[in-house]
């Protein structure tokens, strides 16, 4: 598909940019001034790549709108002048970019941090100072001079950041703006350092530079805006000047999951389409977009002008290139495992999928001088990924698996609800093995033997469920969570999870929702309902939560006392937690168990003895590496069969693609 609605030019405040895309605001670890190089070579890359305009991660105007020391600013020109590199590159591969001003208010992980009011982050241990009046007035000084000085710095305009709770946002709601001054009280007071840092940045920019107001549509917490008065926030700063409205979605203390791969695609886009139909200027659309047919239907639909993405653009860079010449794209699947944490831990970004994002200058693929035979064996994440890899370099490669289908670990993946998704990794490394010539054999276990004759060999043979050493283990109703997943046995109405890891979590997921294998995600009412995301339009943003029933009961125990899925994603882990809350999912910690017979799961806790009684077990403690082959002379291992602790995909791709790199 040529994708025409996607593909159509849009000219803002006499900019052009080529396309509907945005690669929208990011951080990445690179802001810092010491880092410009690499975040050059990152943006140019996608805009080689096509995008028609890319924002920047978060530089805020003054010192104390920094989210953590040392973090990326803009209130010199000396900043300007450095940040040259970054726009040139930009420039110099066709393509266009702002930079996001963003003020982290009570956000910021620094002893300076300031707020609307002194009113503490549920997300953070500081209690911010309350802006006295003058220092409201500066602030809105310096998000003027960082404007003026993005424009020295080659930027086609900036975008201000108005939404997921940052200082702007905090302004704006009543729960975190209790003033009694001409800053706070009434919605039209709350709503002026919105309206006049736009007012005064256009004055100060001139006619011909892109504003983009970033506006908070839905806050998602309590004591938010309303919905007039986020219509009125969306006239207001188009009557400052603003160039388009970018929608944000949620703050980040927010208690419903807004970017987590189970938000169904699109959930948000009616929000974005009431704010369209408000105002005159474009508004671009946001959160869990991640596929052409996606942004497309939303350009269909008339619910945006535009549509913004970020880590679509982290898992490929290509995404606007390959969607219009029909090329399959390497998928953001939302897992958040290489960005998002990553962001939330002060450490540069990459991706699960594409381990080459934020490292462009280092992992280079380039073509081989002289083409080897090469054998992956296993076709999991490690194997897909080194293939493909190895062949885009030149290499005559052939893979082994010994099942009927590729995917290992992502097969079993996208059976649990919400990582339907990661069926598209496993779609794209299979298009791109019969792109590159990779020749493929299923339901082929290998011997050593059978890999004489090649020059590498990258042994990727996966994992295998570790069977704890529990008396009754052998008893009929324990089955593995992988002969669960693939449909080969069954789960009864009562099932104990014998591991709370992440795979544990997921299977209790599987089990509340499915009784057999089916990957069909949700649909976008019912998953409003279960987090209480009131219909567009409604007052606030939040109802009471109207959950499903579980499918089935389930006790979920782990020998470890800490809380359950502990070792889980900073982003991801409180959302599988609430999800299993909410589904009325037991939970046991320092379990230790005795054993397993007719009446189910015998353990003891805090010394005190009792049974679980239940139709099935599923075992969920670890995995064991597959290493049969890790002997074969210059045999390279990686993913599972390396490392078999808590299943790593994101090393597991990486390890894949900076050994074929090597080769």
């Amino acid at each position: 598909m040529s994708y025409p609605l996607l593909s159509e030019p849009l000219t803002l405040n006499g900019v052009t940019l080529r396309n509907r895309t945005i690669m929208g605001s990011m951080h990445t670890g690179l802001e810092d001034g010491s880092k410009l190089d690499g975040l050059a070579a990152f943006y140019a890359e996608r805009a080689r790549g096509g995008v028609g305009l890319i924002v920047t991660g978060g530089f805020s105007p003054n010192i104390a709108g920094t989210l953590y020391p040392k973090a990326g600013l803009m209130r010199t020109r000396r900043d300007a002048r450095r940040h040259r590199v970054v726009t040139d590159a930009v420039h110099d591969n066709g393509g266009r970019i702002i930079l996001q001003l963003l003020h982290a208010g009570r956000y910021g992980a620094t002893p300076w941090a300031v707020s609307a009011s002194r009113v503490k982050a549920p997300i953070s241990p500081i209690t911010p100072m309350a802006l006295p009046e003058p220092m409201v007035r500066r602030t809105v000084d310096d998000f003027v001079r960082a404007a003026e000085l993005a424009a020295e710095a080659g930027y086609d305009g900036v975008e201000i950041m108005g939404s997921e709770g940052y200082l702007i946002n905090q302004f704006l709601a009543p729960r975190t703006n209790r003033r009694t001054d001409r800053w706070g009280g009434s919605a039209a007071n709350r709503r002026r350092l919105p309206f006049q840092i736009v007012r005064r940045t256009r004055a100060a920019t001139g006619p011909d530079f892109i504003i983009s107001y970033r506006l908070s549509v839905l806050d998602l917490v309590p004591d938010g805006q309303t919905w007039p008065e986020v219509l009125d926030v969306a006239r207001a700063v188009e009557d400052a000047g603003a160039s388009y409205i970018a929608t944000g979605i949620g703050w980040h203390e927010a208690r419903v999951p807004t970017i987590v791969t189970s938000v169904p695609r699109a959930a948000f886009v009616d929000a974005t389409a009431r704010v369209r139909d408000a105002v005159s200027i474009p508004v671009a659309a946001s959160n869990r977009i991640n596929t052409p047919d996606v942004a497309e239907g939303v350009l269909a639909a008339e619910q945006a002008d535009l549509v913004q993405m970020a880590r679509p653009f982290l898992a490929d860079a290509e995404w606007v290139n390959r969607a219009v010449t029909g090329q399959p794209i390497n998928t953001c699947i939302a897992c958040n495992q290489a960005c998002l944490d990553r962001t939330f831990s002060s450490r540069s970004v990459s991706c699960l999928v594409n381990p080459r994002a934020g490292r462009e200058q280092e992992l280079v693929i380039s073509p081989v001088r002289q083409a080897k035979r090469v054998a992956v064996v296993g076709a999991g994440p490690a194997g897909l990924a080194a293939a493909v890899t190895a062949a885009q370099r030149g290499h005559v490669v052939e893979l082994f698996e010994a099942r009927a289908e590729v995917g290992g670990q992502f097969a079993l993946a996208m059976q649990v609800p919400g990582k339907e998704e990661f069926a598209e990794t496993i779609a794209y490394f299979t298009a791109q093995l019969e792109a590159h010539g990779v020749t493929v054999h299923l339901n082929r276990p290998v011997r050593a033997e059978d890999l004489r004759g090649f020059d590498e060999v990258m042994v990727s043979t996966g994992v295998t469920p570790r069977i704890p050493d529990i008396e009754g283990i052998d008893h009929p109703s324990v089955i593995t969570y992988a002969e669960l997943l693939r449909g080969e046995r069954i789960a009864g109405e009562r099932v104990a999870v014998l591991g709370a890891g992440g795979i544990g979590v997921d299977v209790s997921e599987f089990l509340t929702q499915r009784h057999v294998p089916n990957p069909t995600p949700q649909p976008v009412d019912e998953w409003r309902a279960e987090w209480g995301v009131a219909d567009v339009g409604a007052h606030l943003s939040l109802v009471e939560p109207d959950v499903a029933p579980s499918l089935r009961e389930v006790h979920l125990m782990q020998r470890k006392t800490t809380k359950i899925g502990k070792g889980l994603g900073v982003t991801t882990g409180w959302v599988h937690r609430a999800s299993l809350r909410a589904k009325g999912v037991h939970h046991y910690t320092g379990v230790q168990y005795e054993r397993i017979d007719d009446a189910g799961v015998h353990i003891t806790v805090d010394g005190v003895e009792q049974v679980i009684a239940v139709d099935t077990v599923v075992v969920c403690t670890g995995q064991e590496s597959l290493r049969e082959l890790a002997d074969t002379p210059g045999a390279h291992v990686i993913g599972g069969a390396d490392v078999a602790a808590e299943l790593d995909a994101e090393r597991a791709i990486r390890q894949g693609v900076e050994l074929a790199a090597t080769l």
